[in-house]
């Protein structure tokens, strides 16, 4: 396999760089099956204190999204929200975003980005924490379409007797969505809200 000339990246020549471009496209290709993959590692073991698993958790997300008529960057977005949670339990809210931002409209990447602190309103007085700390973005585009995000499809997702649909019937979303261009503007939309599909 060839490779490129240089040990430090400042002396790379274009010729390394146009190598590179030419060998990254194979793996850039191949960022569903990683996502998937650690999807389905996620359903390995049952989050922590929880009845299900990580994996159990966003399958229920995504199946609600997907049965109240979402789209595909909020049934994509609502499988994925907690996707980071293995490597970044901490600020697993932003590193999920991290992964689907450069693949899906502005307002879904913002909402995974912000979910952590919405949530909050659910049990943060149980620590002794601000419940309404999400209200510093009461003023935000999007504030509306993640406190619904929070309520309808992920703080209710926690059921091990509800009805969730397949991982294998995500996995063509899951490819669509990941065969985009990175970061469209036709996609991204900024500064567009168009909120959750409204409830029958």
């Amino acid at each position: 396999m060839k490779t490129v000339s240089f040990s430090q990246m400042k002396d790379g020549t274009k010729e390394d760089y146009e190598l590179l471009s030419k060998a990254e496209k194979p793996y850039f290709a191949m960022t569903a099956d990683r996502i998937l993959a650690e999807l389905r590692r996620q359903g390995e073991d049952t989050l922590s204190g929880y009845k299900i698993t990580r994996m159990q958790h966003g399958l229920q997300a995504a199946t609600r999204a997907r049965r109240e008529g979402a789209d595909i960057d909020w049934i994509v977005g609502a499988l994925l929200h907690d996707i980071g949670d293995g490597l970044a339990p901490q600020n697993h809210d932003r590193f999920s975003a991290e992964v689907i931002r450069p693949f899906v409209r502005e307002e879904v990447s913002w909402v995974v980005e912000h979910h952590g602190i919405f949530q909050m309103l659910y049990y943060a007085r149980h620590y002794g924490w601000d419940e309404n700390a999400r209200d510093r973005f009461k003023d935000h585009i999007h504030f509306k379409a993640c406190s619904e995000f929070c309520e309808r499809w992920d703080q209710s997702s926690f059921d091990p007797d509800y009805p969730m649909d397949s991982v294998e019937s995500f996995e063509p979303l899951v490819r669509e969505v990941f065969a985009r261009k990175a970061y469209d503007p036709a996609v991204i939309r900024e500064g567009i809200s168009e909120g959750l599909p409204p409830l029958d």
